[in-house]
């Protein structure tokens, strides 16, 4: 009967994401039928509609739509500009400096909007035609711009670890933030230095330098932006409120902010609001849908066949967590990080706990294979949009993007293989 259940599940579920049905549709539809193997239709349905209600019914959960419009609030207001100003004076001495300018702003930008595709569209659209201009090959300019955009997911505040805080049921979103810190960074030097290498084999120009008045103008207007981020995770670290709490005060703060810079006005909030709803709601129907997914996959006990299946290939730990990684790449190609965070978590978490893992390092490690996830054709939405705004073909970016998934997948092995990466942060400033 588990196996029965498990082939519909995961063969509705496929068929239909093939078919185009929306994700959100193809999780709660797939749930239902796999139910319905073992109990009857009205009964089903009721368990999915409760599911779907009280999966959303979380305060954790606010964190999400709050952080979202804090983040389109800053994405309109000027912020994009202000952040590579401000990485130039960080990078702008070094060869090939504006591929570094690129992945510097993208760290930035992301950890503040939340969103790989946003600061793909907003910092690659700004650096592209400059990039070209300076004799950069825009092919790898795109790859850099590609690879170096979903560093923000886990760099704080990121939506991606509050889904993993609630469905791996609490883990601390104040030590995951934490615990993204240096693993994001990791990801950025790792861009970083294939742009380094390219850039000396290449003989790539060096920015002009900077007067030191106008290095202590340009910072002084990135400064109001990089204070969201003091602003945040010096409230949650110090117990002032809760991370819920600081989106709210997130989107406060980037109104004063967009108002004061007076690149957006009141006209526009309703735009902002109504764009900034449209994308929360389609993450809450997919958290409520894979809450209905993830009862259908323990009523079947598919975790427990899995950690079975897995444990009974080796009971070491390196072999188990190489083969959670490479299942997690291989998802990533097919799978947006969202709905990948949401079924697989309570598959491999319990695995995980297992074997001694924390569950704060594991969040760290998925949400980082996912990031790589994201940049990988077919799907990889990052991949999309950076070619958009570059205007390079899918094909041509390829051949520059596989050495720099090289490095990437070395940071991993690294993150995944070396806790106190993930865990030092959490450790010495919250006891963790």
């Amino acid at each position: 009967m588990e196996w029965l259940v498990a082939l519909v599940l995961f063969g509705s579920f496929f068929t239909m994401l093939v078919l185009g049905v929306p994700i959100s549709f193809s999780i709660a539809i797939a749930s239902l039928l796999s139910i319905m193997v073992s109990l009857p239709f009205d009964a089903s349905l009721s368990v999915v509609s409760q599911k779907l209600a009280s999966g959303m019914d979380s305060f954790t959960l606010l964190a999400i739509p709050f952080f979202i419009l804090a983040g389109n609030i800053m994405n309109r207001g000027g912020l994009a500009l202000r952040l590579i100003e401000f990485s130039k004076l960080l990078a702008g001495r070094l060869p090939g400096s504006l591929g570094h300018v690129n992945v510097i702003a993208n760290m930035l930008f992301g950890s503040i909007s939340g969103s790989a595709v946003a600061a793909a569209a907003a910092v690659g659209g700004t650096m592209a035609p400059l990039q070209k201009k300076s004799g950069y090959d825009p092919v790898f300019s795109t790859a850099v711009n590609i690879t170096s955009s979903p560093a923000g997911l886990l760099i704080p505040p990121s939506n991606a670890l509050i889904v993993y805080s609630l469905i791996s049921g609490g883990t601390s979103i104040s030590a995951l933030f934490l615990g993204g810190y240096l693993p994001g960074l990791l990801m950025g030097a790792c861009v970083m230095l294939a742009v380094a290498i390219v850039a000396k084999k290449k003989n790539y120009p060096v920015s002009e330098k900077v007067s030191l008045g106008e290095a202590g103008k340009i910072t002084f207007r990135a400064l109001p932006s990089l204070g969201l981020i003091v602003v945040i995770m010096g409230g949650i670290i110090g117990g002032v409120f809760t991370a819920t709490e600081a989106s709210a005060i997130a989107v406060v703060y980037s109104l004063l902010l967009a108002l004061i810079y007076r690149e957006v006005s009141l006209r526009d909030m309703p735009n902002i609001i109504l764009g900034s709803v449209m994308t929360a709601a389609m993450i809450m129907l997919l958290i409520g849908a894979s809450m209905a997914m993830a009862w259908a996959m323990a009523n079947a006990d598919i975790p427990y066949a899995v950690s079975d299946a897995l444990l009974a290939l080796s009971d070491n730990p390196i072999i188990i967590l190489l083969i959670i990684n490479l299942i997690l790449l291989i998802v990533g190609i097919f799978m947006d990080m969202t709905p990948a965070l949401l079924i697989f978590t309570p598959i491999f978490l319990p695995i995980a706990l297992e074997l001694g893992i924390d569950p704060v390092h594991f969040g760290i490690i998925l949400t980082f294979n996912l990031c790589i996830g994201i940049c990988t054709p077919p799907v990889g939405s990052a991949l999309f949009v950076g070619c958009s705004v570059s205007g390079v073909k899918i094909d041509q970016v390829i051949k520059p993007l596989l050495p720099i998934f090289g490095l990437l997948i070395v940071a991993l092995l690294a993150v995944t293989f070396i806790p106190e990466i993930s865990l030092f942060l959490p450790s010495l400033l919250l006891g963790y």
